[in-house]
């Protein structure tokens, strides 16, 4: 079955930095769309940013972009998510989601998964003024 594994949360100070990790396993993973989401208690999980299975194509929230940078390892099976400049109302847990179909259009996860897909457990990221 598709297990994604997230790794990489912590408390950090307004301005520091981290990556994040999602590593994926039961399926192809370089075929699949690849989202990173947030959610805060009493909210609902909010888009962060997004890549292609091909070719690169990223997106972002506009409260990230600039700050944030996605990427993913296919010989890893992994993807990442580079926060730097963080600021408090970045607080969240961030969740990893690997599309439903492969080989689909970056916009069925992105900026909502309207075609649903895989989530991961989730990481806490914390970050103090």
């Amino acid at each position: 079955q598709v297990q994604l594994v997230e790794s990489g949360g912590g408390l950090v100070q307004a301005g520091d930095s981290l990556r994040l990790s999602c590593a994926a396993s039961g399926r192809t993973f370089r075929n699949y769309n690849m989202g990173w989401f947030r959610q805060v208690p009493g909210k609902d999980r909010d888009f962060v940013a997004a890549i292609s299975w091909i070719g690169g194509r990223t997106l972002y929230a506009d409260s990230v972009r600039g700050r944030f940078t996605i990427s993913r390892d296919n010989s890893k099976n992994t993807v990442y998510l580079q926060m730097n400049s963080l600021k408090p109302e970045d607080t969240a847990v961030y969740y990893c989601l690997s599309a439903a179909a492969p080989f689909g259009e970056i916009g069925e996860i992105a900026p909502v998964p309207r075609m649903g897909g895989y989530w991961g457990q989730g990481t806490q990221v914390t970050v103090s003024s």
